[in-house]
């Protein structure tokens, strides 16, 4: 098994293009592993987990529904957002400035064949995060994603997710805010869930802004000790 998981920060990029280069990666480990199955061979698939920082943008999952973007094409253009309807699960969620996204392509023969012990350690890498910075995030039962004081009225959401995965391989993966502008939340019904908030690392903390290298990093850490993994920067 390999555990090796190559890491690049494709700094900020435009959705679409990172959406492809995702499919390209997925798609490359997918015919390794069809490749071994039919020829008999064992050559190692890879993975990859990419940082990314996305313009506005709106995605809604091949199970969502476009009622939940509560705004038309002029008004997404007056916005300065894009809308996309993708390939992963769950429904509308917002990427933008201020947001690390994290993209996971990896596969799971390397770690475990179970997509929802797969969610629950991505949540957990997210969790844990942000216990360093003195927040209690925690699950929402039947919720994929990570929010703060569950199970009150002020329920809100820090981290969404929603993946893709075909023969245990993976892609998209997680948002988490951290110094995001909230009010582009205004425009959608966030996962489809009405009647919760959402929130950005830097609001809970009361502070302007958050040193996202300084995130990034301890996202790195966690996700590196839950999924016994090891990151390289480059393939050798």
């Amino acid at each position: 098994m390999n555990k090796k998981v190559v890491l690049q920060d494709l700094g900020h990029r435009d959705y679409k293009e990172t959406w492809d280069y995702q499919e390209l990666l997925f798609k490359a480990i997918l015919d390794t592993k069809i490749k071994n199955r039919r020829e008999g061979t064992a050559e190692e698939t890879l993975n990859y987990f990419l940082f990314v920082e996305h313009p506005h943008v709106y995605t809604l999952g091949k199970s969502g529904d476009l009622k939940n973007l509560l705004l038309n094409e002029v008004q997404l253009r007056e916005k300065g957002a894009t809308f996309y309807k993708i390939n992963r699960g769950g429904d509308i969620t917002y990427h933008g400035p201020g947001q690390i996204v994290g993209y996971p392509i990896l596969d799971l023969d390397n770690f475990f064949t179970d997509i929802h012990k797969y969610l629950r350690f991505l949540e957990e890498v997210i969790i844990l995060t942000l216990e360093e910075y003195g927040l209690k995030a925690t699950r929402s039962e039947g919720e994929t994603g990570v929010w703060i004081d569950v199970g009150t009225p002020f329920a809100r959401k820090i981290c969404a997710m929603g993946v893709r995965a075909s023969r245990w391989v993976t892609m998209h993966g997680f948002a988490l805010n951290v110094n995001a502008n909230l009010g582009y939340f205004d425009n959608i019904i966030p996962c489809g869930i009405r009647g919760k908030g959402v929130t950005s690392l830097n609001v809970e903390l009361g502070k302007e802004k958050i040193d996202v290298v300084e995130v990034k990093l301890k996202l790195q850490k966690h996700f590196m000790k839950l999924f016994e993994a090891e990151f390289i920067e480059e393939l050798t």
